[in-house]
């Protein structure tokens, strides 16, 4: 055995070296004070492994010996660290141990390991000598490994710890590409995948033992339709415990989705009026507590049940939960007895009952029902019939389980009551809406008792858009295999659903950016291009509200184009879906024209209109003759790939599919457009497997004929339906945090106007947008080209330009120099705050008596304050009429002001037009009431306009309060009466004033008393209810103006 030392170490560490040993894991040991001795040290690790017989396979061990090396005056010259290496082989022993020192002092000297079957040592030397002994010198590889692990070691821990990380490092790097290596070969991929997938076990009648859908008749459901649906209206009143109570907020919930019109009414209250003229109001009467209605005090019981026979309306009720325990109990005045907080299970519809439309008898929805506290019918009268019917759940009551086996009798849920009785059809819940079945059977109830007025079409569209194809991480991409299930789903569902094909969106860059097994998923998809329906998404995936540019967002769209004709892609479905449904609501105009001039886009979808929640409340709109359909979702989204993944199990899954959110999503909407990923069908496959059930689970349990249809045939057949929702109605972006999202960030909405000035026309709206000017913290709009100082927005084809065109005149960089009537000479200099933010706001007279102004003001600016002047209707109708007159309308100069306000409706249409605009703005109480319907009184401040006139200064005082505009202008230093005007003007210095235009303030002839009387009486009926309202309101005294047209004489 050769063995070559470094320099004399101390024995006292002999021991520790010792103790290293034994201890494996340990690499490290700190030297104590003075020299040490490799031999003793190389003496105490050959005892050590003598001593333990370790003479079986081991592995190198390098064990580093940091050591204090001092020079000749005892002071510490450097730190070294000594590296002992040893190696044991099977059957063999080391026959080598060296120590070598890092430090440049330290001779290093290198000794050789070998084996029985080789005795040919290994030169020892630099390091560039052991690797030439060991190569040149014809060592085994055994000594080569040996000496090549010796030189690692000193390379890494004895010399640079940087070269060690470094090491490490390049370590990463091949096991990175190694790792790429085999995913990309497959090998990986394939360790992972599934050998199996869901598949749908909805199973029911429908389906026959070969597995073949059994085809039911072309109209199985019955019609509902009477003439008596002709005397009611199709409109529900439901009696509620309270307004917040739980199953009154399901119902109407259930009304919304459905489009069902409803009125809430508290129970205990008068009864509402419920005929109009020889017609009922209201088709359906609904109590949320059965218990309201059979303990009505005896007038209202009678009233309402002399409607319901004289109108044939018909009662629904609900049995409420209480914490008493009936049994046998006898509902007040009816042959009808109930059993009250029972547990129950596996629930069937009998298939003889009338009530049935939509839903489908013939199976049983297994299981325990949801809630403990049901209440079962029984009956002793012809009158009932079991709509329903339940067992009772036998492993919460064991004691009640029949012996011998025998079945337990059905125990009746739901009943209905035909009116044998007492001439009034009934049909009674035994439970709340929490059992999906409920809704189905709740909605089938109004059908039947509104003699079919109530009734929804069964015919329900569904079009499945599979977005984001070509894009996705490896590893979540399709696959041949996936490819080909995508295709045979497509032919079952089909064959359930007429017409059925997957809408494919396509984002073209990301072609072939998977796996080599995906990339051949890619391929095989287009090999089948024919098998689908095919749209355009962005060629890059980005959201379209980052541009600002239409030509650099028209050229990622032509990329996307030129990949479809590349590819064979259809190009002409007209119909595209924005990534993260980004431009199309909050209204992108660049999107919209960039998809007209590269796809002709003429339909699109969206789920975040007008917000994504509630569902219910999804809608539709039409902008720039692009129709956009409500999108819905499925309850899956990108990273939903594996069914053991799915955010609260498979059982939440099925869930939705069996009666939950899915299936009632299907059962509410007529047309279905829904929006799933391609990683959904990769992987488990998530998506064919939630169709195929819950198309199953629909034809199982209702009678709703389902079919498909391409977007643009879909949309057409939507605003027939709902031609009510063509308009659109923009929202505030800021509200929703959602749609700030996808809101472009060259847009604020602090420059929206904080309050509205909204006429109505001729009362002093111009004098009241020239004060508010003359205030240096208020600024108005840029001027419009055509309507001057109004926007005029909300009302009329401006609003139909959209939020972006709106937003131009408040831009949001102008505020601190924002153009108002006297921007220019404005009294006030703008402090530190208003320099960033001043108080906007917009004048425009015609909103005041706009129809539709009220609901898109508010649904735009919901906590912006509306400000408003009257002065008397006939006045002001007078004012307007001389106004057009002055202005040299045709109607006004050839009629007289009398002929104009009794124009019948038979007279010309421009004649009726200048009559409406003299007569309806003055229906003030009208009009206020539209607008209260949206705004709270708080947020609303009416002006006298007589005193506008004649003591501006209070007035815009307080109205400077209401506002709580800060710092206040004392008006009194700049406002000045103009006796040549008549009224007061803006005091630019103190002898001069600036006033308004000559067409301001104009005289003109008094108004002859024929007319005035006439105009007295007219507006007699709403000049009353004006002072009704104000007196509601509280917070106005009644102008005087308004006491003088209703006194007699006048």
């Amino acid at each position: 055995m050769t063995i070559s030392l470094a320099a004399t170490a101390a024995a006292n560490n002999a021991n520790r070296y010792e103790k290293l040993i034994r201890q494996p894991n340990m690499a490290t040991v700190t030297s104590g004070t003075g020299t040490q001795t490799n031999m003793e040290a190389e003496a105490a690790i050959h005892h050590h492994l003598q001593q333990h017989g370790q003479t079986t396979t081991f592995t190198d061990r390098t064990i580093l010996l940091p050591a204090m090396l001092h020079g000749g005056n005892g002071d510490s010259l450097s730190n070294s660290t000594n590296i002992v290496t040893y190696k044991a082989k099977a059957n063999g022993s080391c026959s080598s141990l060296s120590t070598s020192s890092s430090s440049p002092s330290s001779p290093a000297s290198f000794a050789s390991c070998s084996s029985t079957s080789s005795s040919s040592p290994i030169a020892s030397g630099s390091s560039s000598h052991l690797v030439g002994g060991a190569v040149g010198g014809g060592g085994l590889p055994g000594g080569w490994f040996c000496h090549c692990c010796n030189l690692i070691a000193r390379r890494c821990f004895g010399i640079n710890v940087r070269r060690c990380v470094l090491a490490l490092f390049a370590i990463t790097v091949v096991s990175i590409f190694y790792y790429t290596h085999y995913v990309d070969t497959g090998v990986f991929v394939g360790l992972i995948q599934r050998d199996t997938h869901p598949a749908p076990i909805i199973n029911c009648r429908l389906i026959n033992s070969a597995g073949n859908h059994i085809r039911r008749e072309a109209s199985p459901a019955p019609d509902h339709r009477s003439e008596a649906r002709l005397r009611i209206d199709p409109k529900v009143l439901v009696f509620v415990e309270t307004t917040y109570s739980g199953l009154g907020r399901d119902i109407a919930e259930l009304l919304v989705y459905n489009r069902i019109k409803y009125k809430i009414e508290v129970a205990g209250k008068s009864l509402p009026v419920l005929t109009n003229l020889d017609k009922g109001r209201y088709g359906v009467i609904v109590f949320e507590n059965l218990d309201k209605y059979l303990n009505m005090d005896k007038w209202n019981r009678e009233l309402l049940d002399k409607y319901c026979r004289e109108y044939s309306v018909g009662i629904v009720g609900f049995v409420s939960p209480s914490e008493e325990t009936l049994v046998g109990a006898q509902l007040r005045d009816f042959p009808l007895y109930v059993n009250t907080n029972l547990r129950l299970r596996d629930a069937s519809l009998n298939p003889e009952s009338s009530v049935l439309r939509l839903t489908r008898a013939g199976e049983t929805a297994w299981g325990v029902l949801p809630g403990d506290d049901w209440a079962v019918f029984q009956h002793n009268h012809t009158t009932y019939e079991p709509v329903e019917w339940a067992q009772r759940n036998t492993q919460e009551y064991p004691a009640d389980m029949d012996v011998g086996g025998q079945v337990q009798l059905p125990l009746s849920t739901v009943v209905q009551d035909r009116g044998h009785f007492d001439g009034i059809q009934r049909v009674l819940f035994g439970s709340s809406l929490r059992f999906w079945l409920h809704r189905l059977l709740f909605l089938d109830a109004l059908s039947y008792l509104s003699h079919g007025h109530l009734s929804l079409n069964l015919e329900r569209m569904i079009l499945v858009d599979i977005d984001d194809i070509f894009v996705g991480e490896k590893g979540t991409r399709l696959r041949p295999d996936d490819v080909r299930a995508l295709i045979a789903t497509q032919k079952n569902i089909g064959a359930m659903v007429p017409g059925f094909r997957f809408n494919l969106g396509f984002s073209g860059k990301y072609y072939h950016h998977g796996t080599r097994e995906e990339n051949l998923g890619d391929d095989f998809l287009l090999q089948n291009v024919e098998e689908f329906n095919w749209f355009s998404h962005m060629w890059k995936h980005q959201q379209p509200h980052l541009y600002d540019n239409l030509t650099l967002l028209m050229a990622e769209m032509q990329m996307n184009h030129a990949f479809a004709k590349e590819h064979n892609i259809p190009t002409d479905s007209g119909y595209s879906i924005s990534p993260h449904h980004s431009g199309v609501y909050p209204a992108h105009e660049l999107l919209y024209m960039a998809w007209k001039k590269v796809w002709q886009v003429k339909v699109t979808s969206t789920e975040e209109y007008p917000h994504l929640r509630p569902a219910r409340l999804r809608r539709g709109f039409i902008h720039r003759n692009i129709m956009v359909l409500p999108r819905q979702t499925c309850g899956l989204f990108t990273h939903t790939m594996y069914i053991d993944r799915y955010p609260g199990g498979r059982d939440k899954l099925d869930e939705s599919i069996q009666g939950g959110e899915l299936f009632q999503t299907i059962v509410y909407n007529p047309i279905n457009i829904f929006m799933t990923h391609m990683s959904n069908y990769g992987s488990d496959r998530l998506a064919l497997y939630t169709f195929q059930s819950v198309i199953k689970f629909l034809q199982c349990w209702t009678n709703l004929k389902l079919a498909s249809a391409p977007p643009i045939q879909l949309a057409e057949m939507y605003f027939q339906l709902h031609p009510e929702e063509v308009d659109p109605v923009w929202g505030n972006p800021c509200d929703d945090a959602r749609h700030k999202k996808i809101w472009s960030k060259t847009k604020n909405c602090e420059s929206l106007p904080k309050f509205l000035v909204i006429g109505p026309q001729k009362t002093g709206t111009t004098a009241l947008y020239t004060f508010l000017a003359m205030h240096g913290s208020i600024a108005s709009n840029i001027p419009s080209p055509d309507t001057f100082e109004e926007v005029q927005f909300f009302n009329g084809n401006n609003y139909y330009r959209g939020l972006d065109w709106y937003m131009d005149f408040f831009p949001s960089e102008s505020l601190p120099n924002l153009t108002s009537i006297s921007s220019s000479s404005s009294s006030m200099p703008p402090t530190a705050t208003q320099s960033s933010s001043r108080y906007m706001f917009e004048k425009s007279a015609t909103y005041f008596d706009g129809e539709a102004v009220p609901k898109r003001a508010h649904t735009l600016l919901p906590h912006a304050k509306i400000v408003t002047i009257l002065i008397s209707p006939a006045k002001r109708a007078y004012s307007w009429y001389q106004h057009q007159k002055a202005h040299g309308d045709v109607i006004a100069n050839n009629y007289s002001f009398y002929q104009v306000i009794t124009a019948s409706d038979s007279a010309p249409k421009a004649l009726k037009d200048l009559r409406n605009r003299c007569l309806n703005p003055g229906k003030y109480a009208q009009h206020l009431e539209h607008w209260l319907a949206y705004y709270p009184a708080q947020q609303m401040h009416i002006i006298d306009g007589e005193q506008l006139r004649l003591n501006p200064i209070d007035v815009m005082n307080e109205l400077q309060r209401f506002l709580k505009i800060q710092p206040l202008l004392d008006y009194s230093n700049h406002l000045r009466y103009d006796v040549k005007k008549g009224f007061y003007c803006q005091a630019v210095s103190e002898k001069r004033t600036k006033c308004l235009g000559k067409s301001k303030g104009r005289q003109y002839p008094t108004m002859d008393e024929r007319s005035a009387k006439l105009l007295q009486r007219y507006f007699l009926n709403h000049n009353t209810a004006l002072v009704k309202l104000l007196k509601k309101l509280g917070s106005r005294p009644i102008p005087q103006w308004l006491k003088d047209d209703l006194s007699t004489g006048t």
